[in-house]
């Protein structure tokens, strides 16, 4: 019997070829000829680590087909393109092992347990080491003078000198601007504020922001902070750790005993006694009370957005007690036109009352189930065109093959003839079988759950009450349910005291049973709050 065979391919580097790729995928081609197997499938990551499994949709992809029985082998030039992580080559190797799929490589043939469990802590371990290597290079960079970090405000780099910076004068200027008019009083955000006025280019991105000024107090970054400016490289002052349920690196500061410096006279902007003044004048701003660090999470945290800008809102001040929001690109770089501040406390009663009335409506919620069932029997009709299409064909093929087996035994059809005509039918056959394993298989359909509507809401019923207290809190179950269901509140830009129009967006996903497509189904609610106590409502759109 003919093996079918996948091949897998990958390069870690944006530095590293796409050819890369190519070559690994002749590689394995030419070991499976050698074995005899057909290759049914190839797949591959370019440019991702193998640190991770995450956003390596090419091995999600091989394990997803793996499932449905395309093939019975999967090729890589070694098992470090597998993955890296020992963690998730076992996972990787377990799936397999459940769908009856074998591993192999051209320098060990099939894989074992024990051989890729060695391999998979060598293959780490040298990761390990490459990572020392790399910053033990850094460190000599440092040592020499030059720069181990990222491009810095006020500097370029010198063509063909790797490290090596040099003074950009008009940057520089801005730098020094910035540091004076810091000690002279003004807070970052009005030095950013005026900055946009004069539309000077930012460090990145498309505005300057208050953050790019001050920096983080833990990671000591931002222009203030910055020790070149006073001829000083400062390095490994933080590190990335890879965050193993997400696959991002995560950005972590290293105690100051950790730091690497070298003296760099030649990249000075500014003079001592300035930089250490600003130093001492950040420290006096930096005293928060007891009662300012502890802020209540409120229900609408990070679901705020402008309607004007789409940026976040946060809040401004406190009006008597009552927290007032604003858009934080207005805030913070003065770049958004919409500077009319809102009472957060009725922008979360105008959504709660506006959210419950929607869902109160079952006759809209009924009609947007009937629209989501007919778009997707809508779609799974063309996959059932398409499943009946290659199911016709594969069995067309399949006729074939057994007709072409019968002329041998028969001798109508010679072994030299067969040994042509048979492995053609075979791959014709395999494609098929990987093309229908890919075809979508029909939705059930969804329908309304009435006891999730009723759980929903009496947590509303009692966040309503937990505003009216004042007493909304983050591990509250009612508060959980909210922020489950809403993704997005925009506050769109009003004139005088006419209405506040507010649109919620969220997932009604919580609400229908048993499936709903990949990442969930969305509603907008349009709600009005044009008085702190009186809301309106208005129809119900769904998306």
């Amino acid at each position: 019997m003919t093996l079918r065979a996948a091949i897998y391919a990958r390069f870690s580097s944006d530095l590293q070829r796409d050819r890369s790729i190519d070559d690994q995928i002749a590689l394995c081609r030419s070991d499976a000829e050698r074995q005899g197997y057909v290759i049914v499938a190839t797949f591959s990551d370019r440019a991702l680590s193998g640190a991770s499994i995450h956003r390596r949709e090419g091995i999600k992809g091989l394990l997803g087909v793996a499932r449905s029985g395309a093939f019975d082998i999967v090729i890589a030039e070694s098992m470090s393109r597998i993955g890296r992580d020992q963690e998730d080559r076992a996972g990787i190797r377990k799936r397999l092992h459940f769908a009856n799929v074998r591993l192999a490589t051209p320098v060990d043939g099939i894989v074992s347990s024990l051989t890729d469990g060695i391999r998979a802590v060598i293959d780490s371990q040298q990761l390990e080491d490459l990572k020392h290597q790399i910053r033990r290079g850094m460190e000599g960079v440092v040592r020499d003078g030059r720069h181990a970090g990222g491009r810095a405000y006020g500097y370029r780099a010198v063509p063909g000198k790797p490290g090596e910076l040099e003074i950009v004068p008009a940057e520089a200027a801005i730098v020094r601007r910035i540091f004076e008019r810091y000690l002279a009083g003004e807070m970052p955000r009005q030095i950013a504020h005026a900055l946009n006025a004069e539309n000077i280019p930012p460090p990145r991105g498309a505005w300057w922001g208050s953050s790019a000024l001050q920096g983080s107090s833990k990671r000591k970054n931002g222009i203030l902070q910055n020790d070149l400016y006073v001829g000083r490289i400062v390095w490994n002052k933080s590190h990335k750790r890879l965050d193993p349920d997400t696959g991002r690196r995560v950005n972590r500061p290293n105690p100051e005993v950790e730091w690497k410096s070298a003296n760099a006279p030649h990249l000075r902007i500014i003079e001592d006694a300035l930089f250490l003044a600003v130093q001492a004048q950040r420290r006096s701003r930096s005293f928060l009370s007891p009662r300012q660090r502890i802020k209540p999470r409120r229900i609408l945290s990070g679901l705020l957005r402008c309607g004007a800008c789409g940026s976040g809102m946060s809040v401004k001040d406190i009006d008597h007690g009552r927290p007032r929001i604003v858009c934080t690109q207005a805030k913070e770089a003065g770049t958004c036109g919409n500077r009319r501040t809102y009472y957060l406390d009725a922008i979360e009663r105008a959504t709660v009352a506006g959210l419950k009335d929607r869902l109160c409506d079952h006759a809209a919620l009924k009609w947007y189930i009937r629209c989501y069932n007919n778009e997707r029997q809508r779609i799974a009709g063309q996959a059932v065109s398409s499943r009946e299409r290659l199911e016709t064909a594969l069995s067309a093929a399949e006729k074939a093959i057994e007709r072409s087996v019968g002329l041998v035994l028969r001798g109508v059809l010679t072994e030299q003839e067969a040994s042509v005509r048979l492995p053609e039918l075979r791959r014709e056959a395999d494609a098929l079988r990987l093309e229908l394993a890919r075809v979508e298989t029909p939705p059930k359909l969804a329908v309304l759950h009435p006891a999730n509507i009723d759980r929903y809401l009496r947590d509303l019923d009692r966040l309503e009450e937990l505003l009216r207290e004042n007493a909304a809190d983050g591990e509250a179950a009612p508060l959980q349910a909210f922020r489950a269901l809403v993704n997005k509140v925009t506050v769109q830009p009003s004139v005088g005291k006419d209405p506040v129009p507010i649109v919620v967006e969220g997932r009604l996903a919580a609400l229908a049973v048993p499936e709903q497509p990949r990442g969930g189904t969305w509603c907008r609610v349009r709600v009005s709050n044009p008085r702190p106590a009186v809301y309106k409502t208005a129809a119900l759109p769904l998306s």
